[in-house]
């Protein structure tokens, strides 16, 4: 499989400026979920609006322990994640990629992060056990005000 990068991503990579703009992200406003796909056990596609952040060059997602998808990505870890402009979803950007680490969210804290950028405000759901997920990118693509011609196929 071809792996344009080896190394974490940056804020500055072309792909997360491009996602950056297409989620319509500014100082002061929230971000444009994304669109998770990823694949069920006879390998039918399904695809899930996710709230998302940037972490250190990865995307972090947050499931509840009883979803179903958490058991779809402990089997096949590869996801395609698709953020529309808020604006116009024409214009998009899809990650490709797969989950690299899974882990328990201890005291919610990676789920408030990520609700706390999308409300401004700690998850409201403090009952149930949650997963957090960190997904590398392998490669990515966009369309409409995004679209990047210059990207090698893969």
């Amino acid at each position: 499989m071809h792996r344009p990068h080896s190394r974490p991503l940056s804020e500055e990579e072309p792909h997360v400026r491009a996602a950056t703009a297409a989620r319509g992200r500014r100082t002061a406003e929230p971000s444009q979920p994304l669109r998770d796909g990823d694949l069920r056990a006879d390998g039918t596609p399904v695809s899930t609006p996710t709230w998302y952040v940037w972490d250190e060059g990865r995307v972090l997602i947050n499931l509840d322990e009883s979803r179903v998808r958490l058991k779809h990505l402990r089997r096949d870890p590869r996801v395609t994640l698709t953020v529309l402009d808020g604006e116009n979803w024409y214009t998009h950007v899809t990650l490709i990629g797969r989950v690299t680490e899974l882990r328990d969210d201890e005291g919610l804290a990676d789920i408030d992060r990520i609700s706390s950028h999308y409300t401004g405000n700690p998850y409201p759901d403090r009952v149930r056990a949650r997963v957090s997920a960190w997904i590398e990118v392998d490669r990515w693509h966009g369309w409409g005000a995004m679209k990047d011609s210059e990207q090698p196929s893969p």
